[in-house]
C-alpha cells in the first residue's frame, strides 16, 4: 500500500510514517516549516518529503491519503485554499483517512494498547513505559512524540500482533483531523490508560476544562472491565473524570493514600505499593513531575506482569527524551539547553528541574509562547509564576496578538521582550555570562536559537552524552 501523509513532521505523524514504513508499505508525505528530529528520522528511513501542499502531488497517485490535523479547510486572504492538496483530494473522491484511524486499524487493532494521556509528561512517561517493558523481555511496539534516548526513534512495530503483544501509545486529546473532531485517543482502544494529569489546555478547540474533562471520560468508556486505569491521585480535574463513570480497576499514583507513592527525593527515591517497599529509583532525571511519571510508568507495566521492583530497576537506566532539559553544548562558559516546554505548567516544572540540578547557579529562560492556546493569549496571565525560578526571562513575541511585556510586567527588570529571534539572540548574548545555564523553550524549531546562541557565545565545546 502506498500512503501520502499530509503534515508528516508532526511528532504523530512521523510516527505513523515509521510504523507505515516498517511494515513494508511505500510511504510519502508532505508538509511545511520542517524541523529536527523529525525530519532527520525520517530521511534516516528513506522516506521522500515534499516541501509544501501543492495540489500537484495528486499526481502520486496512493493507496490512501493520510490527513494530519495541521490540515484544513482554511482559506488565504485572497480567498485561494490554505491547503490546495487537499482540495484536490475532496474533488477527486479519493480515499483519504485521518492519521489516528489508520493507525488503530493498521497497527493497534490485535494487541494490547497501553495509552498515556494527560496535559503534561506524556512523551516522557510513555518512552518510560516502553524502555521498561523493553527491559522486561516484552519487546514492545510504541508511538511517542518525540525521539526516546534509548530508542533512538520515536516508533516501532514491536513484537508480532496478538492479544498480548503490547504496544505503548502517546494518547493525545487534540482533535482528531477538521473531518473528525473527537480527540485522538478515542480512536486507540487502550486495555491500560495513563491518566497522568489534567488542566486547561488547547484553547483553540476547547471552551473550557469542562470539555476537556468530557473528553477524558469519553477515554475512560473505552476502557474494558478487565482493564485498568492508572490515574494521578493529585488531580481534582481526574477525580471529577472518574465520577462521571468508572467500569475498570483503578491504581492511584501520587497522593499520600495512593496504591504508588515515592519517598525521597526526585533524582533517588523509594518507590512504595500498598504501603510497602517495592524498589528503589536512582537516575539522573530531576524534578517532581518525572518522579511521578516514573509512578505511572510502573503502575501501567505492572498491568501487563512487570513487578514493581524490576520495572524501577529498569528506569534507573533511562536516559530521557530528546529535547527534555537536552543539554545543546556549552559555549563561553554557559550552557545551552533546549526543552519542549510551552504551556506555564510545563515551563514551571523544567524551571524548577533545572534549578533542583544546577543550585544557585543563573537560569537565564528563553521562551516563545508558540503554541495554538499560548498565541490567543489565554494564559498569558500565568506567565510570571511559571517562571519564578528563573534569574532572566526573554521571551519572543513575534506572531503574537497580545503583549507580553505587560503580561511580564510582575517580572520588572528580570523579563525581556524581543519583536524578532536576531534581537531575541543579541539580548541573551548581551546578559550571559560564564557560568550560567540558558533554557530555551519551544514546541517548534525556535528558528534554531540555539546553536546561534553557542556560536555567539564563544568558543565552545559539544554537548555530552546524556546521562
Amino acid at each position: 500500500m502506498h500512503l501520502h501523509i499530509l503534515g508528516i513532521c508532526g511528532t504523530f505523524m512521523g510516527g505513523l510514517a515509521a510504523l507505515a514504513r516498517e511494515a513494508g508499505h511505500r510511504v510519502t508525505g508532505c508538509d511545511a516549516g520542517v524541523y529536527p528530529p523529525m525530519s532527520d528520522q525520517l530521511r534516516a528511513l528513506g522516506i521522500d518529503l515534499i516541501e509544501g501542499y501543492s495540489a500537484d502531488q495528486m499526481a502520486l497517485r496512493p493507496d490512501v491519503w493520510v490527513i494530519g490535523n495541521v490540515v484544513s479547510r482554511a482559506r488565504l486572504a485572497d480567498g485561494t485554499p490554505r491547503y490546495p492538496l487537499m482540495e484536490a483530494i475532496l474533488e477527486s473522491g479519493d480515499r483519504y483517512t485521518s492519521g489516528p484511524q489508520w493507525l488503530a486499524e493498521h497497527v493497534l487493532h490485535g494487541r494490547h494498547v497501553l495509552a498515556v494521556a494527560g496535559t503534561h509528561g506524556k512523551t516522557t512517561t510513555t518512552s518510560m513505559l516502553a524502555w521498561v517493558l523493553e527491559q522486561a523481555g516484552l519487546q514492545p511496539g510504541f508511538l511517542v512524540g518525540g525521539v526516546p534516548l534509548d530508542f533512538g526513534v520515536s516508533a516501532r512495530l514491536g513484537a508480532a500482533p496478538g492479544p498480548r503483544a503490547p504496544f505503548v501509545i502517546e494518547a493525545d486529546e487534540y482533535d482528531t483531523a477538521f473531518f473528525d473532531k473527537r480527540s485522538k485517543f478515542l480512536h486507540y482502544r487502550p486495555r491500560t490508560a495513563v491518566l497522568n494529569n489534567l488542566e486547561f489546555d488547547h484553547a483553540d478547540i476547547f471552551d473550557d476544562l469542562a470539555a476537556i474533562e468530557r473528553q477524558f471520560h469519553h477515554l475512560v468508556r473505552t476502557v474494558p472491565a478487565s482493564g485498568r486505569l492508572v490515574v494521578n491521585g493529585l488531580e481534582e480535574s481526574l477525580a471529577r473524570v472518574l465520577h462521571q463513570g468508572c467500569w475498570s480497576e483503578v491504581r492511584s499514583f501520587g497522593a499520600a493514600v495512593s496504591d504508588f507513592q515515592a519517598e525521597g527525593e526526585p533524582h533517588d527515591f523509594e518507590v512504595r505499593v500498598g504501603g510497602q517497599a517495592a524498589g528503589r529509583v536512582r537516575w539522573a532525571l530531576a524534578g517532581l513531575h518525572n518522579q511521578l511519571n516514573a509512578l505511572a510508568a510502573m503502575a501501567a507495566a505492572e498491568h501487563v506482569g512487570v513487578p514493581p521492583a524490576q520495572a524501577a530497576e529498569a528506569l534507573c537506566s533511562f536516559r530521557n527524551v530528546r529535547r527534555r532539559l537536552e543539554v545543546v553544548g556549552r559555549a563561553g562558559g554557559v550552557t545551552v539547553y533546549d526543552d519542549f516546554a510551552h504551556h506555564p505548567t510545563a515551563i514551571r516544572t523544567t524551571v524548577d528541574g533545572l534549578r533542583r540540578r544546577i543550585g544557585d547557579a543563573r537560569i537565564l529562560a528563553v521562551f516563545e509562547p508558540r503554541s495554538n492556546t499560548m498565541k490567543l493569549g489565554t494564559m498569558a496571565a500565568q506567565l510570571p509564576w511559571s517562571l519564578e525560578q528563573a534569574d532572566l526571562a526573554f521571551c519572543h513575541a513575534g506572531g503574537l496578538g497580545w503583549d507580553p511585556a505587560q503580561a511580564l510586567a510582575p517580572m520588572a527588570g528580570r523579563a525581556q521582550v524581543a519583536r524578532d529571534i536576531d534581537q531575541l539572540l543579541a539580548q541573551v548574548v548581551a546578559a550571559a555570562r560564564p557560568g550560567d545555564h540558558v533554557l530555551c523553550m519551544s514546541n517548534g524549531g525556535f528558528g534554531g536559537i540555539h546553536h546561534r546562541l553557542l556560536r555567539s557565545l564563544g568558543p565552545g565545546e559539544p554537548a555530552p552524552p546524556q546521562a
